[in-house]
């Protein structure tokens, strides 16, 4: 093996398999890939419905959790983040969402410029194999695969339905022309299987001779001469190894690895670096700081009708996945969902967002629960409330300390309030009469205001979208600039969820994708993206 490479990418997940791919595309880059976890070899990966299965599997998965929360009965949280090629894209229930065009306008005004939407809405083009076909606002002919789901539940139907009958609209497409309203999701699947960046990025460059991969590999820290980096140090099946980047690090961790991992070399607050015992070798404030999360609460109803995802036959749904990529198997179980503007709404942007699950789903399906029902997914957009990704040692194996801070911001308990009470108008709606047992949470008997935030306090999850904890911008506080690089740090670039300065209204995958392709553009001095097929070839 090697000892120098051009690029050294950290990750091998949403972004890093999006790096991997670009930059080797020229075989005059030598580029090597480094990955924590095993490859995506487990079947119910590739299984779209199998996600609920994935939950067990704790190679494949990092299994976070934070510190006691403050604002929620002092409950450590589950954190689920993919430990495997792909990562949380290999795990996830593939949700193919951009976000508002605000979001990233907003991008722009907080000091990043070329991240408006008119910048990032090539590299998302680019990016999609759009099954509907090329438009405006899809493209056709990228890596990763984007396709109606082949199979739903009929509850989910019934769901959008009854969004309609309490008077939001009705939406085919949340990545079109407007977000606001209700339907099916899209998902990233190709012909019934799960697409992860793993699968519509990574594979297909797998067998370029200028594309080194390695699974099993922990990034122990960045080496660094004076403020440049110059390699890694990373230990694999027993053995620690130094390899040299002849250009850049690229860290795609992840919102929680990537400041773990800078801290881990030096690099970041000087008060939590001396804590943990590690040498300043540059102060960097905004390391960890910024941290941002969706926090969700799901509404639980016991279904009349034996036709949810509950009591499913396994070996039968799973016979005819396998044999046949049809049925249950394909689902990606949160199905359905929608965008709506709440009543303390500041403009005409979405701020809340749904997912409907036929399914009865609590802590995160860890619980499983008798009989059938279905579950009401529902969270903010746009917390307030601000954490911090800290150090508890100087050991990379170990966990950092995750302080999610949620509810420190009055705001965002009201908008959990909000959540409550739009899930419940929904689901009391004439279109699941036919379906609609007991209310198991809340509850019936919860209706007051103090009891509603009891429930919150006690059942609020995360719905698994940390950013920020590497912001771009250009203030003291930022630990990026609008390229990527690393501030007073030569030879560094973060390329994840991390750098995002606010979350965006959604699911985050999509997002991370974009971010990547955008960044590979960068880093090889391109212009504008072109996407892979134009419209008019399409046709």
């Amino acid at each position: 093996m090697a000892t120098q490479y051009d690029y050294i990418v950290v990750g091998a997940g949403s972004a890093g398999c999006v790096l991997a791919n670009r930059l080797s595309a020229d075989p005059a880059n030598r580029v090597l890939l480094l990955e924590a976890g095993p490859r995506d070899w487990n079947p119910f990966i590739h299984m779209p419905a199998g996600l609920a299965k994935l939950v067990n599997f704790k190679s494949l998965n990092w299994n976070y959790s934070t510190e006691p929360e403050p604002a929620l009965n002092n409950r450590r949280l589950y954190w689920p983040r993919g430990r495997v090629l792909g990562g949380s894209s290999s795990i996830n229930a593939m949700c193919f969402i951009r976000g508002h065009r605000s979001d990233y306008e907003d991008w722009a005004a907080a000091g990043n410029p070329g991240w408006g939407w008119d910048d990032v809405l090539p590299y998302f083009i680019r990016s999609q194999n759009q099954a509907r076909g090329a438009s405006e606002l899809h493209g056709v002919g990228g890596p990763l695969s984007v396709e109606d789901l082949s199979y739903s539940n009929p509850l989910s139907e019934v769901f959008i339905q009854a969004a309609e009958q309490a008077g939001f609209a009705a939406n085919r497409d949340f990545n079109g022309p407007a977000q606001r309203g209700f339907g099916l999701y899209q998902v990233t699947q190709r012909g019934g299987r799960r697409c992860s960046t793993a699968v519509g990025y990574l594979k297909p460059a797998r067998a370029r001779p200028n594309l080194t991969v390695l699974t099993g590999a922990l990034t122990l820290k960045l080496e660094m001469e004076g403020r440049r980096v110059t390699g890694v140090r990373y230990r694999r099946r027993g053995v620690t190894r130094s390899v040299r980047a002849g250009r850049e690090v690229l860290l795609a961790g992840g919102a929680i690895n990537s400041p773990q991992l800078l801290m881990l070399s030096g690099i970041g607050p000087a008060g939590e670096l001396e804590r943990a015992g590690i040498d300043v070798r540059h102060g960097l404030e905004g390391v960890g700081a910024n941290l941002q999360d969706h926090l969700d609460i799901c509404s639980l109803t016991r279904c009349s009708q034996p036709i949810t995802y509950d009591q499913l036959s396994e070996l039968r749904v799973g016979l005819k996945y396998f044999l046949y990529h049809e049925g249950e198997g394909t689902s990606n179980i949160a199905e359905a969902g929608g965008f709506l503007v709440s009543g303390r709404g500041r403009d005409d942007r979405p701020d809340i967002q749904m997912h409907f699950v036929p399914a009865l789903l609590d802590d995160h399906g860890r619980n499983r629960l008798p009989g059938d029902g279905y579950t009401v997914h529902a969270c903010p957009l746009r917390p307030q409330s601000r954490g911090r990704i800290g150090l508890h040692s100087d050991d990379p194996s170990q966990p950092p300390a995750i302080r999610a801070n949620y509810l420190s911001e009055p705001e965002d308990l009201e908008m959990m309030l909000e959540c409550v009470r739009l899930s419940r108008e929904i689901l009391n709606q004439p279109a699941f009469k036919p379906f609609r047992g007991h209310e198991i949470y809340p509850g019936n008997e919860v209706i007051d205001r103090a009891g509603l935030i009891d429930f919150i306090r006690a059942k609020a999850e995360s719905i698994y979208p940390p950013v920020g904890t590497c912001r771009m911008g250009s203030d003291d506080l930022a630990v990026v600039d609008q390229t990527l690089r690393v501030h007073g740090v030569d030879g560094l670039r973060v390329i994840d969820a991390s750098v995002m300065p606010t979350l965006v209204g959604g699911n985050t995958n999509a997002p991370t994708v974009m971010i990547a392709e955008k960044a590979a553009d960068l880093i090889l001095g391109r212009a504008v993206a072109q996407p892979e097929v134009t419209a008019a070839e399409a046709a």
